[in-house]
């Protein structure tokens, strides 16, 4: 089973790439990685972006895809609407099964592109997608409508244009699974702690490594929210061994 990360490097590896790369390895399957955009950041603090060029980043898709059969891929920080044009046609070009993280903003805060990103998602990328994993802030852009509450996050579900699981870490622990335009809650305990730089791509990859073993799209995801959560109870984010 060999899947892909199509996403930006943080070399403190508490996100993107390197850490996509670990759950895969820790959920029992083999990760690819293609680079979009090199960062400057670590858990607290982000720098600067340099963003790969779209010829290099096609090549480095062609070239595993040259070698691999790949069924499910994970794309996160793209960058710039460009790029997402680019992998929405390589979705098609290889008949690839994609989970989004529209990945916009670091944990710690800084802007990861110059771009409004939203539009190019909603346009491009999403009704390609077979599922999309915003947070709060993330379905917020993607919808152009405000959540408050567990009300506010079913009607943005309803907004967006793919399946999609909007989290909860900034709404009570409160997950709003959208399949098929079928709603399922999922709440968690919120857990104090300063361990949650990447959370959002470490879900979307584990959603992928799950789906790769034959889960359904809606056990991958509880799978995987629960994987998530274990590895942050433990303090061992990104490298816990999946047991599910």
């Amino acid at each position: 089973m060999i899947v892909m990360s199509i996403a930006g490097v943080d070399p403190s590896a508490g996100a993107g790439v390197l850490t996509d790369i670990k759950t895969f390895q820790a959920i029992g399957v083999y990760g690819t990685g293609i680079v979009t955009a090199l960062t400057a950041q670590n858990p607290y603090k982000f720098f600067s972006t340099l963003p790969i060029d779209e010829e290099y980043i096609s090549e480095q898709i062609d070239s595993v895809l040259d070698a691999y059969e790949v069924e499910f891929i994970k794309t996160g920080m793209l960058y710039s609407p460009e790029i997402i044009k680019l992998i929405s046609k390589k979705i098609k070009e290889y008949n690839l099964k994609a989970v989004v993280d529209p990945v916009m903003v670091a944990t710690s805060g800084g802007d990861l592109t110059k771009h409004d990103l939203a539009e190019s998602l909603n346009k491009y990328l999403l009704p390609k997608a077979i599922l999309t994993t915003p947070n709060i802030t993330e379905a917020e852009r993607l919808t152009d409508f405000e959540i408050k509450t567990a009300e506010d996050a079913i009607k943005a579900s309803k907004k967006i244009v793919c399946n999609n699981i909007i989290t909860g870490g900034h709404l009570d622990g409160i997950n709003t699974i959208n399949i098929e335009g079928n709603v399922k809650i999922k709440k968690q305990e919120l857990i104090k702690t300063d361990n949650l730089h990447g959370t959002g791509c470490n879900l979307s990859a584990a959603i992928v490594a799950y789906l790769a073993k034959g889960n359904t799209l809606e056990d991958s995801i509880l799978k995987s929210l629960d994987y998530v959560y274990e590895s942050i109870k433990n303090g061992n984010y990104g490298t816990l061994i999946a047991k599910l």
